[in-house]
């Protein structure tokens, strides 16, 4: 809201992104239960950089939130993509960068740069 102007839904549910072109990624996407970082050296960062590399010629920009999504930087064509980073929005570190960061107007910005439609960040209801 405090970005784009966008309210809360009332619910968690990101599909709509999906939709709209909005890839979200974890860098390890599995986690024993309250084990944060638990499965991030369990191979899904083979993975995980392969979906990456698999984007190569498309324009687009990368949001990575905290450190293990910075440490992907490397894969990232800066002719090609934007990246917008951060804190992770996690309640354990959003008060280390993420509030004030403005990462939604930021990546529609990047992406009119790029010659990409910006992302309408709303969800219904």
């Amino acid at each position: 809201k405090d970005d784009v102007g966008v309210g809360h839904p009332g619910h968690g549910c990101l599909a709509e992104w999906a939709g709209r072109g909005v890839l979200l990624l974890n860098s390890a996407l599995t986690v024993r239960a309250a084990t944060p970082a638990s499965h991030s050296r369990a191979g899904w960062e083979e993975f995980t950089d392969a979906v990456i590399r698999s984007l190569a010629d498309q324009a687009c920009v990368f949001v990575l939130w905290g450190k293990p999504a910075q440490k992907k930087n490397f894969l990232v064509n800066p002719e090609r993509h934007r990246i917008v980073a951060s804190a992770h929005p996690s309640p354990h570190s959003a008060h280390l960068g993420f509030f004030g960061s403005r990462p939604f107007s930021r990546t529609n910005a990047h992406l009119e740069e790029l010659g990409v439609q910006p992302i309408d960040w709303s969800l219904s209801p």
